[in-house]
């Protein structure tokens, strides 16, 4: 019997999109190639269990404080890769044991889904380490901090995407559109009645609502609209690994309802979706790209400024969602969904319904093709596709 071929995807754990993209990514190609087997590191928080958590918590206070802030800092470093003292610093203080644990772990090839592991594999790989490394860009923008010497090739989201790396100075040739891959669990749809009969949940349209894995902070005009409809419309209300707020919304009186679910953190997510009939979320590359696949209407709201905001632009250009403004968006497409109310010519409402309409949007993302596309610039022998037929 041959011998596996070991893939090493390297994330970090500011938010839940790189993981959960990186173990989408290992869970595909493991099942997609049979010579594949794969593992999943947070680097940084496997090098330095004490310390990590503490940084990472620093972030998410950053994020839930002050995301103008994290915007800035995006726009204002947009066009500046990471600095070589930068790397430097971080390869000295949180991963100067990189090179051996790598070495230990034996891998064929290394996928980076976070630009901070990326960085410091380049650096090793500058100074002798000699294995393949790959970059897996988790948003449908292309910030610099992705950019790094010694990566062998990109995967990524769009053509957009592939054209800011090449107008960076990164060569066409080590630049693969894959698409951005989702769990196996996304790769198909389930029968709605059947679903929502699993889960309990009554037939009514029903709403999503989720903001990461953190946890969508629901304002005080965004609980007003979910409270005036609970008797015609279905919330679910996902909280992810936001224990507080799961138990915050779970004491407001006016969210005590039958039709009213509060999520917290799940595994099952894609069942969920597929109970649903649109989603109400913060626009996370690896959220919109799950709902994408289950051709799941979105609805944009409080995205954070910086990559969130860029992904948004894509979707809602596309197609696949609208921005949420307001929660009087969100009242006019409850009013559509439920009695059938409907304007014609240039408002909101006419675009909300062309915008839902299932025959009008547009193609599905296919994963299992993304997927089998990567496994084939890693293992040759995959069956190979053509450029148009992954992407779509």
């Amino acid at each position: 019997m041959l011998k596996k071929q070991t893939v090493l995807i390297l994330s970090e754990g500011f938010g839940c999109g790189h993981t959960q993209a990186a173990h989408a990514l290992a869970a595909g190609l493991e099942i997609t190639d049979s010579r594949i087997q794969a593992r999943v590191l947070e680097l940084g928080s496997f090098l330095n269990p004490r310390i990590a958590p503490m940084i990472h918590a620093a972030y998410r206070t950053a994020i839930s404080t002050n995301p103008g802030m994290i915007g800035k800092l995006y726009r204002n470093q947009y066009e500046k890769p990471l600095g070589g003292f930068s790397v430097l610093a971080l390869h000295k203080l949180f991963y100067s044991q990189a090179y051996q644990t790598i070495q230990e772990l034996k891998p064929d090839f290394i996928i980076c889904t976070h630009p901070i592991p990326c960085a410091i594999v380049s650096r090793l790989k500058e100074s002798g380490l000699e294995i393949p490394m790959y970059t897996l860009i988790t948003d449908y923008d292309a910030h610099s901090s992705w950019i790094h010497p010694g990566v062998d090739c990109y995967f990524v989201s769009t053509p957009e995407v592939r054209s800011l790396l090449m107008q960076r100075g990164v060569r066409s040739e080590a630049i693969q559109v894959t698409g951005i891959p989702v769990h196996p669990d996304f790769w198909t749809k389930q029968d709605k009645g059947l679903v929502r009969s699993q889960l309990e949940l009554a037939d009514l349209p029903t709403v999503m609502m989720m903001g990461g894995g953190w946890g969508l902070l629901y304002n005080e005009a965004l609980i007003k609209t979910i409270s005036a409809w609970r008797e015609h419309v279905q919330f679910i209300c996902c909280t992810g690994s936001n224990d507080k707020l799961a138990a915050r919304l779970n004491r407001l009186t006016e969210l005590q309802h039958p039709h009213i679910r509060v999520l917290g953190f799940t595994t099952e997510i894609s069942k969920w979706m597929d109970a649903s009939d649109l989603l109400v979320t913060k626009a996370g590359g690896m959220t919109c790209t799950e709902s994408m696949a289950k051709r799941l209407p979105m609805l944009f709201y409080d995205s954070i400024p910086g990559q969130e905001l860029k992904n948004q632009e894509y979707f809602v250009k596309n197609g696949y969602g609208l921005a949420l403004s307001s929660t009087d968006l969100l009242d006019q497409l409850l009013a559509q969904a439920c009695f059938g109310a409907r304007q014609e010519g240039g408002s909101p409402m006419a675009e909300i319904c062309k915008f839902t309409s299932r025959s009008t949007m547009p193609s599905p993302y296919r994963p299992d093709l993304c997927i089998r596309q990567i496994a084939g610039i890693l293992m040759p022998g995959t069956q190979e596709l053509s450029l148009s037929q992954a992407y779509l």
